[in-house]
């Protein structure tokens, strides 16, 4: 009977799934993703809607939406209100709730940029703007232009483009703009619902998220010449981005789903953005970087004020000095070892120092230096071998390149008798001779110099102790195989330069716009840059108006734009034993192609 229980139990609990399972409607198993972004369905007042009182707003969409996505960054209302609106999303509205009187008779778009996504697929609403006025008339005029930096024309990030109704000069320091928005990734800008009038504009990557030029080491941009906004030329259509999302069918469920591309925008109105340079000298940094070395950075070049250091007590024999070319880094090598074995050292510099008045003087500080070596550290530098590099690890050299080696810590003099320079042949090698000489700024840097031929080959043999540094440790002896390029394995580039009408700073650069090489023109002119590896190469121009040889940035006080720069159209392909000659005219200023953008991001 319990067996026959059992499998009557069995059958009915079979028959009771059955039932179930054909009367519940599930989705069937794969199909495609859902990749549509949220819908308004509603809101009150409508998007563009006259005569607004109130001080709420409510957006309803078709499907439930996500957190938002960083909205303290990408939300912006234009014009800006002093006091942040509360945004709050509950299900499938948004909620906006404004704490201070609007503008009367004034048109206000609600930037949301790509904040807004729903919730289970994390499609994204993309540039969402919602707009109404508080009067009766919808602004209807539009702004358009780019944004770059001054220097090598890339679009920057995160930079806020403001226009200004007051044409005064202290408006971007003081005031808050009529009209903001936020460039996107391309540097391009478009302000709509502009009200007919004359503007300053200005763009601005600001630190204290207060929407003014009031740090100088904020990144600005201005324009020489208010714009003039007017329907004949400002009123364009508002442009809805289109979602070029592409959806991929993959195995399985899967759909790859590619990010909605931002059109480029060629805008009107062009601004560089610049840094302005450091007015005021003060210390940046000091430090002990090891026992024996101490490092003070300045804020700008002491110039004729100069910087002085001394430790108290102790010997100038003790330490020696060594800065830069422009001498606004210090570094101070103790070489007494009663000195760099004491953990504190009392130091006293005096160097220019820029006051709250503007008066700059020199500046006397006492700074103690620590530095304490742990046991694990002090046996690791006891097992650590003293090491050089040199260039000619790669195995060759271009014609006419001299050896260079580099040590981290101040070499002492090589002992030139244990180094020695071969030109080797087949079965034999002969000596011959070289000159090695220090670096005139830099301790740890020296070069080898020998008439060197081309397609042939060398043996460089340093024997053990033949260098070292100040501190008593000598390296290893080594032997470095090396050969002589012939000059038809690498090509040449040959430009001719038309068109100048001031000094130019014509610059060879790598594939990441590295300086590789540089010529100083003034005038129409033919330039060459030879001994070049085969590959792909840029060209900038720096327009040197100031003829000081380099690039001078932008001062918004004085009103100098920062100088224009240019890049040859496209790369430049080098090929082995070939020579480029290219005509480059430089009438156009601030030119980039886009397509050296692209490539570059």
């Amino acid at each position: 009977m319990k067996g026959c229980s059992y499998r009557s139990w069995m059958i009915i609990t079979a028959t009771i799934s059955v039932i179930f399972s054909c009367a519940r409607q599930a989705a069937p198993s794969g199909g495609p993703r859902d990749i549509t972004p949220p819908k308004v369905v509603r809101s009150i007042p409508e998007n563009g809607a006259l005569d607004f009182a109130g001080n709420r707003i409510v957006i309803t969409f078709d499907e439930y939406l996500a957190p938002l996505d960083k909205l303290d960054e990408k939300f912006m209302i234009s014009p800006p209100l002093i006091k942040k609106p509360d945004i709050e999303l509950k299900g499938k509205s948004l909620f906006i709730e404004f704490h201070e009187a609007l503008k009367d008779s004034t048109t206000y778009t609600l930037y949301f940029g790509d904040a807004i996504k729903d919730l289970n697929e994390g499609n994204i609403i993309p540039n969402f703007q919602f707009v109404f006025s508080t009067g009766d008339v919808l602004d209807s005029l539009s702004v358009t232009g780019n944004i770059y930096k001054a220097f090598n024309l890339e679009a920057p990030e995160n930079t806020l483009i403001l226009m200004h109704k007051e044409l005064a000069d202290s408006a971007p320091i003081k005031l808050m703009p009529d009209y903001i928005t936020l460039a996107d990734i391309k540097g391009g800008f478009r302000i709509n619902n502009v009200k007919e009038g004359t503007y300053q504009l200005f763009g601005l990557q600001e630190k204290n998220n207060n929407k003014r030029y009031d740090l100088p080491e904020e990144g600005f941009g201005f324009m020489d010449n208010p714009a003039e906004i007017n329907r004949t030329k400002n009123y364009l259509p508002v442009v809805v981005v289109k979602d070029t999302t592409k959806v991929t069918p993959a195995k399985g469920n899967t759909v790859l789903k590619k990010p909605v591309e931002i059109p480029h925008i060629d805008g009107e109105y062009k601004l560089f953005l610049f840094t302005a340079l450091k007015k005021n000298h003060y210390l940046t940094s000091s430090g002990r970087k090891t026992a024996y070395l101490i490092n003070y950075t300045l804020s700008l070049p002491p110039d004729s004020i100069g910087f002085e250091f001394k430790i108290p007590d102790t010997d100038k024999k003790s330490y020696f000095i060594e800065k830069n070319l422009t001498g606004d880094t210090i570094d101070v090598w103790l070489t007494d070892s009663s000195l760099y074995s004491t953990q504190q050292i009392k130091t006293i510099i005096d160097y220019p120092y820029t006051d709250s008045t503007g008066i700059t003087k020199l500046k006397t500080d006492t700074i103690p230096m620590r530095f304490v070596s742990t046991r694990a550290m002090r046996n690791k530098e006891a097992m650590t071998k003293y090491t050089y590099t040199t260039n000619l690890m790669n195995g060759f050299l271009k014609p006419y390149q001299q050896i260079i080696f580099l040590s981290q810590t101040p070499f002492r003099a090589p002992d030139t008798t244990k180094i020695h320079l071969y030109e080797t042949h087949k079965k034999s090698k002969t000596k011959i001779p070289y000159v090695l000489k220090k670096d005139s700024l830099n301790s740890k840097k020296y070069y080898l110099k020998s008439k060197f031929k081309e397609d042939s080959t060398y043996l460089f043999v340093a024997d053990s102790g033949s260098f070292g540094n100040i501190y008593g440790k000598v390296a290893d002896s080594i032997g470095i195989k090396f050969s002589i390029r012939f000059s038809d394995s690498y090509g040449q580039l040959t430009m001719n330069i038309s068109r100048v009408s001031e000094a130019v700073i014509i610059q060879l650069l790598d594939h990441q716009e590295k300086v590789l090489s540089e010529r100083k023109i003034k005038g129409d002119s033919k330039i060459e840059f030879s001994l070049l590896e085969p590959g792909n190469y840029r060209l900038r121009a720096i327009y040197d108006l100031n003829g000081d040889g380099k690039w001078t940035t932008g001062d918004y006080k004085t009103k100098r734009q920062p100088e224009p720069v240019s890049y040859f159209p496209g790369e430049i392909e080098i090929k082995a034993n070939w020579e480029n000659v290219l005509p480059w005219d430089l009438s156009k200023k601030n030119q980039k192609d886009q397509k050296l953008r692209a490539k570059k991001e």
